[in-house]
Parts: structure tokens; sequence; C-alpha cells
């Protein structure tokens, strides 16, 4: 069994299971796609992309908030919304170190702490719905047409 399948046996049954499979492979692809050989240490495409001076960590960055976009989507309270951003801001900002960055980004995994974030949600919301609705509320976004 998975760890996909393990973790969406334990979601309630409106979970939407899809987005929850999607940002959780965007983070280990972001945050621990390769292992280096010889050692248990992983790391995914953000350090790599860190390496190209100033572009590098804004699509790095761009690709991180889609995790948070997902969240808000699932109806993440916007209390955890913000402290995934400031996770992203805090992962792009420290990232574009020259040097250092890369070494950071690797060491620092943002997305996957940010998909914890969600599960954490996901399983308060499951196993009390009550507690879940004492935080700020979900975030959410109207688009008016014109």
């Amino acid at each position: 069994m998975s760890e996909d399948d393990s973790i969406a046996m334990d979601l309630p049954e409106s979970v939407d299971e899809p987005a929850l499979r999607r940002v959780k492979t965007v983070a280990r692809v972001m945050d621990e796609a390769v292992r280096i050989p010889g050692t248990d240490v992983r790391v995914g495409l953000d350090p790599v992309l860190g390496v190209v001076p100033g572009a590098g960590d804004a699509v790095a960055a761009g690709i991180s908030l889609y995790i948070v976009a997902e969240a808000a989507y699932l109806g993440v309270p916007l209390r955890t919304v913000v402290r995934m951003l400031a996770n992203v801001t805090a992962d792009a900002a420290l990232g574009s170190i020259p040097v250092v960055g890369p070494v950071f980004d690797a060491v620092i995994k943002a997305n996957k702490w940010n998909v914890s974030y969600v599960e954490e949600f996901l399983a308060e919301r499951d196993d009390d719905p009550a507690a879940a609705a004492d935080d700020d509320g979900p975030v959410t976004i109207e688009i008016d047409e014109p």
C-alpha cells in the first residue's frame, strides 16, 4: 500500500483526494525527488532551480504557491493559508541568497511542511468538524464575471 493510499483511507468522503495527491506530488518533486547516492538525504527540484540566479527561485516559489492555492480550494482556514504563504516567502527569500541559498533549499522542505498542514487540517476536520470550524474559516475566492 502506498503512502497516498494510506492517507486517502483516513480521509472523509468529502475530501477531494485527487487534489491532495496533486499537492503531495508537487511537494515530493520540489523537495525530495532524488536520493543523493550514499546518503539518506533527498533533494528535489527546488535547490536545482535555486542555482539559476533570480528567476530560479521565482519559478520555485510560483510552483510552491500551487500547493497554497489547492489548500485554499480544500477549505484550509485563512490562518493556515497565511502560515503556508510565510513558508513559501521564507523559502524564496533565503533560497535566493547566492551560494548558500541552494543548500538552504535542500535542507528546509517548505513544500513538505505545507502539505503536512493540509493533512493536519483534513484530519482534524474528519475527527471533529466543530474544532476545525473554530479557526478563521475557509478561504473563499469569488470571481465575478463581466
